[in-house]
């Protein structure tokens, strides 16, 4: 049976320790091929190799049934030997596991009666896993902040976008993307850090509200939209906690996991009443460039799924919820034609739509590319016009240029 190990190439290793900071290793001593540090390391110093050494088996039980799985590996992958499916969209498979890197808690199991997560939990002898969680658990996620914000989102109305604070908001890790470019990967790979319930996250959320004396409250992450459960929850006590109209509840998401149903609980649900959507692209093959993801099936999907959730917003929620759409810009990665064929197609849906364009910089995977001058943003933004759409803000440098 071919199961994986990694190793890591000393050439390419700076010694950062950003794998040690943010991945929860199963096993230091001797690796069982989780991955999780192979997508967080920044300079691709670590890769995933075929073990095909001889090893001993370990039995466990799932859901009662006794199996015979390898040792050395983790709980997703003895799950999968034993037959269980992963999915990445919150309705299909026997569990999900969509960060595979620890932050997001979807894939968490009982193990011996206590909550752990199957992709970063090591298989060990006489395991009893249940695939459900324990009937007392409540739902964690790992963040980041809350900190206060003068530019918010991309679901964040510009013309209150400033110099003053004008939003709060908190940051999830985990997320089923794996942009080489990720602007922000360290909340993005965190596995480690303390996790929270909803209602910790939405408590810590509103306090910063009253704090900073703002409307509006923000979720982005990483990709918030991984953990269902979590966050629906976490809106939920989030509206319990601020039931006055002026509260704005911002969810920014990438959009690919937004499916009309998660949408519909959301806001009737939930009382989401601000949505960010991030299509990244028109065609499959930049999706794939700026996403990392090099299936092309999944890519496709994830891309519809996004455009999707735009013209579901819009055909059922264009009274309720603000929508703001996003595209990220670097001439590396995505050209002008593609970006009038954007506007275009966002045109047909809703020309007066807002559009933020995030001007992307160097960091993480792709510390090559360039900064946009803001010359060549501001080009970007009149292509944007041309296409028709009407309300165009690009990020630069010296800040944002509104309509």
């Amino acid at each position: 049976m071919r199961l994986g190990k990694v190793v890591c190439d000393p050439n390419r290793c700076v010694g950062c320790g950003l794998c040690e900071e943010l991945v929860p290793c199963p096993s230091p001593g001797d690796c069982v091929g989780c991955g999780a540090c192979v997508l967080a390391c920044p300079h691709n110093a670590r890769r995933m190799e075929a073990a095909e050494e001889e090893r001993s088996h370990v039995k466990i039980t799932v859901d009662g049934e006794e199996f015979e799985v390898p040792s050395g590996i983790t709980i997703k992958r003895a799950l999968e030997i034993c037959g269980f499916s992963f999915g990445i969209f919150p309705s299909e498979g026997d569990l999900q596991a969509p960060c595979e890197t620890g932050g997001c808690y979807t894939c968490v199991v009982s193990v011996d009666g206590k909550p752990e997560r199957s992709c970063v939990t090591a298989v060990r002898e006489g395991m009893r896993i249940e695939l459900r969680p324990p009937d007392d658990y409540l739902p964690l996620r790992v963040f980041h902040g809350p900190q206060p914000h003068t530019v918010g989102g991309k679901a964040t109305p510009w013309w209150i976008k400033g110099d003053r604070y004008i939003e709060v908001a908190i940051w999830v890790a985990g997320c089923n993307l794996r942009c080489p470019q990720c602007q922000n990967c360290t909340t993005t790979y965190d596995g480690r850090s303390k996790p929270s319930t909803p209602k910790e996250a939405a408590k810590a959320l509103t306090l910063a509200r009253r704090f900073y004396g703002v409307q509006r409250m923000a979720i982005s992450g990483g990709e918030p939209t991984l953990n269902r459960r979590w966050l629906v929850d976490f809106f939920k006590e989030l509206r319990r906690r601020n039931p006055d109209p002026e509260a704005r509840l911002h969810l920014d998401s990438n959009g690919t996991l937004l499916t009309p149903d998660y949408i519909d609980e959301l806001v009737e649900e939930a009382g989401v009443t601000d949505i960010g959507v991030e299509p990244k692209g028109v065609y499959p093959e930049t999706f794939m460039r700026i996403s990392g993801i090099t299936d092309e099936a999944l890519s496709r999907r994830y891309l519809e799924t996004a455009w999707g959730a735009i013209e579901h917003i819009v055909d059922r929620y264009a009274e309720r919820v603000f929508l703001g759409v996003g595209l990220p810009y670097n001439r590396a990665f995505i050209t002008l034609d593609e970006v009038h064929d954007f506007g275009r197609r966002l045109a047909s849906i809703k020309p007066d739509v807002q559009v933020c364009v995030l001007d992307y910089f160097p960091t993480f995977k792709r510390r090559d590319i360039r900064r946009p001058e803001v010359e060549e943003m501001l080009r970007v933004k009149k292509v944007l016009e041309e296409a028709g759409l009407k309300t165009v803000i690009v990020q630069t440098r010296l800040g944002h240029f509104g309509p």
